[in-house]
């Protein structure tokens, strides 16, 4: 059974800096893509950046560029994500999620529907 385990997340300020972990079980973690979301109530749920475990290839979005780094440990079945820089415009509920079929693809990897198993988020709250 797949199990992704997320951990991290809380409050913080403006300009401070949090660290995300993803523990994965249940699947072969050497090459699948591991996708980072958030989400704001009422709002769709945004993919922000993502990781492809087997060549360590990176994707984010603009708005989080140069601020959030996506990493894994593929020894610990681990993926990471580095926030720093934070704003209040990055509250959110953050997920992390799999896809099986290998990847990224650049093209589609933004889109949810595209993975298969999620974490069970973990809120993010920055105060201005």
């Amino acid at each position: 059974e797949m199990h992704l385990v997320q951990s991290g997340g809380g409050l913080v300020r403006a300009g401070e800096s949090l660290i995300l972990s993803c523990a994965a079980s249940g699947f072969t973690f050497g090459d699948v893509t591991i996708g980072w979301f958030r989400q704001v109530p009422g709002q769709e749920r945004e993919g922000i950046g993502c990781i492809g475990t087997k060549d360590g290839n990176t994707n984010y979005i603009d708005s989080v560029k140069g601020r959030f780094t996506i990493s894994s440990d593929n020894a610990m079945n681990m993926v990471y994500l580095q926030m720093n820089s934070l704003k209040p415009e990055d509250t959110a509920v953050y997920y992390c999620a799999v896809d099986l079929n290998g990847g990224p693809s650049p093209t589609v990897w933004v889109f949810p529907i595209m993975y298969h198993h999620w974490g069970q988020g973990t809120q993010v709250t920055v105060s201005s």
